[in-house]
């Protein structure tokens, strides 16, 4: 599945995680902020990607900004900016969200 679009999802409010997605050529290439990144980047890092492979998507541009989220609304937040960036935020597949 390829990214079709610049999508963002997430904010940058406390317990929360704003994740920006664009389009890119050499496989996943993520840059994640952070003021917990030595706790917890890998973890982070591990949930965002793990996302992106379930989707299938092999090339894309990543910007994660991290005010604390937990595992649950990190992949929530990638989710919805992957939907949103390959177009297909109206036409959700219910049964990959699981």
């Amino acid at each position: 599945m390829d990214i079709k679009k610049t999508a963002i999802a997430g904010t940058l409010e406390s317990s929360d995680i704003q994740i920006m997605v664009s389009i890119g050529e050499n496989g996943i290439e993520l840059d994640l902020e952070s003021q917990v990144i030595e706790q917890f980047g890998k973890q982070i890092k591990a949930v965002i990607l793990e996302t992106f492979d379930k989707y299938g998507i092999k090339n894309a541009t990543v910007k994660a900004v991290d005010k604390g989220a937990l595992d649950c609304t990190i992949k929530a937040r990638t989710e919805a900016a992957i939907q949103r960036a390959i177009e297909k935020d109206h036409d959700l597949n219910w049964e990959a969200l699981i």
